[in-house]
């Protein structure tokens, strides 16, 4: 999807006056050029000049580089370098002060809601311009209603238990050394994202309390809010003992500070790309940094020949229309041939009325003119938006076999009152969360109680689904002794 170009300068945080209170090395002077795929001057697709000259080796160290970098790189390992001090400094904060910085931020954010939707105003009159879509409008805009839902999530993720500390394995060892394994935050995270302005705000609560320090770089197409809402949080910061380092914006918002911030392999201790797949795949290739991929969501549901109709009409139509422009709303309905005569004539009625436009097998067709045929294309598409793929199947296996072959792994759901089809899927669908009569849309950190979430993963290593607290924490091992030598 194309993004528009951003603020001219002088836009909250270029040449403009700062807010009082507020650092001024938290707001990047703007360089409009969202994150993309082309390459860059003499070296390879996504590999910054500096980087594409001198390939990063083991023993290369940020210090060893900084004679290669140019300005955008500077700034950016700088700020990294100001947010591996604060981590450290809030790697030890207790509970209680990470709370009550928490709840401050929340405060600030209602407080400062008007100003908020002012900036993001800014932004939707620049991608109204560009032509942008209904779907990426509506993930872009913020009200001050959605902002007071953004507080709340603050609030809710405050009064979440704090994983930092806690002990996952313990045990004496034979020769007396004791032995625990704890969970301690991951450091510093750096965060990718497109669109969404909320998730300057998650993103900046989930690692605050979970000790760890963000590094934040939204699209320009966000730029105005995210620079707000970023001033409002360190502001808030600044009345507390919770360093105001631990937030920030990356410097920049061109590809060059993205690239920036990829190559910070030192510095930065894990990326986690948020968007559609273009992003995340390009931030999976191009970074030096350890990357979590949070991947696009194609998500199915499945209407079993065992389903109950009125059950699974109300799934169908919730997990596609209730809010079509998040990842985990259905994009494609696969339905059994021996209920597709009851289930589709009501579904397609319904679905259509609501301005979704079906694309549809030869079968699913017949049930519905509105229906445009659905090529293969459809079968891979996260639209986002007022469409839907449906095809009809002759078994449960034919159903599980197209998702295998077009799943992205993130939710997948049935429909169905048989026990056996429900264990059947739920034990060879492999995706983050399959669900069993529910919809696809409860895959959410707030609904799965991890309060907001950073993302949701669908890789297999080191965390898989919503990543609430627990999963922006690692371990290390304490060993205690008396002396013991080997």
């Amino acid at each position: 999807m194309p993004t528009p170009h951003g603020a001219p300068a002088g836009l909250h945080g270029g040449t403009g006056p700062t807010p009082a209170g507020t650092a001024r090395s938290a707001l990047p002077p703007h360089r409009p050029d969202p994150v993309g795929t082309r390459p860059t001057p003499a070296g390879p697709p996504g590999i910054s000049w500096a980087y594409a000259r001198h390939p990063i080796h083991d023993h290369d160290t940020p210090e060893r580089m900084e004679p290669l970098m140019n300005d955008t790189e500077r700034e950016v390992h700088d700020a990294a370098r100001r947010a591996k001090d604060a981590a450290a400094d809030l790697a030890p904060m207790s509970r209680a002060d990470k709370d009550e910085a928490l709840a401050m931020v929340a405060d600030a954010l209602v407080a400062e809601a008007a100003s908020i939707v002012a900036a993001n105003a800014e932004d939707l009159d620049r991608a109204r311009a560009a032509g942008e879509t209904e779907a990426y409008l509506d993930r872009l805009a913020l009200t001050e209603e959605r902002v007071s839902g953004v507080a709340d999530a603050v609030r809710a993720i405050a009064e979440l238990p704090d994983p930092v500390g806690e002990v996952v394995f313990g045990s004496t060892l034979p020769n007396g050394l004791e032995l625990r394994q704890t969970r301690v935050p991951l450091g510093v995270v750096g965060i990718i994202y497109e669109g969404r302005p909320n998730v300057t705000a998650d993103a900046a609560a989930l690692c605050l309390k979970s000790g760890n320090a963000a590094l934040l770089r939204g699209s320009s197409s966000a730029y105005s809010s995210n620079v707000r809402i970023v001033e409002v949080i360190r502001g808030a910061l600044e009345k507390t003992g919770v360093p105001v380092d631990a937030v920030q914006l990356v410097p920049g918002s061109g590809r060059d500070s993205a690239q920036a911030l990829m190559g910070a392999r030192g510095l930065v201790d894990v990326l986690i790309p948020r968007g559609g797949a273009n992003l995340i795949q390009a931030v999976v290739r191009e970074s030096t940094v350890p990357v979590i991929e949070t991947g696009a969501g194609n998500c199915h549901v499945y209407i079993d020949e065992h389903a109950d109709l009125d059950r699974a009409v109300s799934i169908a139509v919730n997990a596609k229309a209730q809010r079509v422009s998040v990842c985990n709303a259905a994009e494609t309905l696969l339905v059994h041939e021996r209920i597709a005569e009851r289930f589709l004539p009501r579904f397609l009625r319904e679905i259509g009325d609501l301005g979704v436009t079906v694309h549809g097998d030869d079968r699913v067709r017949a049930f519905d003119d509105r229906a445009v045929p659905a090529t293969e294309d459809d079968w891979t598409t996260e639209y986002l938006s007022m469409d839907l793929a449906v095809k009809v199947v002759d078994t449960l296996d034919e159903a599980m076999a197209h998702i295998r072959a077009y799943s992205t792994g993130h939710t997948e759901a049935i429909v169905t009152d048989s026990q056996a089809a429900a264990r059947r899927f739920t034990s060879r669908v492999d995706s983050a969360a399959v669900m069993v009569n529910a919809s696809t849309r409860f895959t959410d950190g707030g609904e799965f109680g991890f309060g907001a979430e950073i993302g949701i993963s669908t890789q297999k290593l080191h965390a898989r689904g919503p990543m609430g607290l627990r999963e922006m924490t690692s371990t290390k091992y304490i060993v205690t002794g008396d002396g013991q030598v080997r």
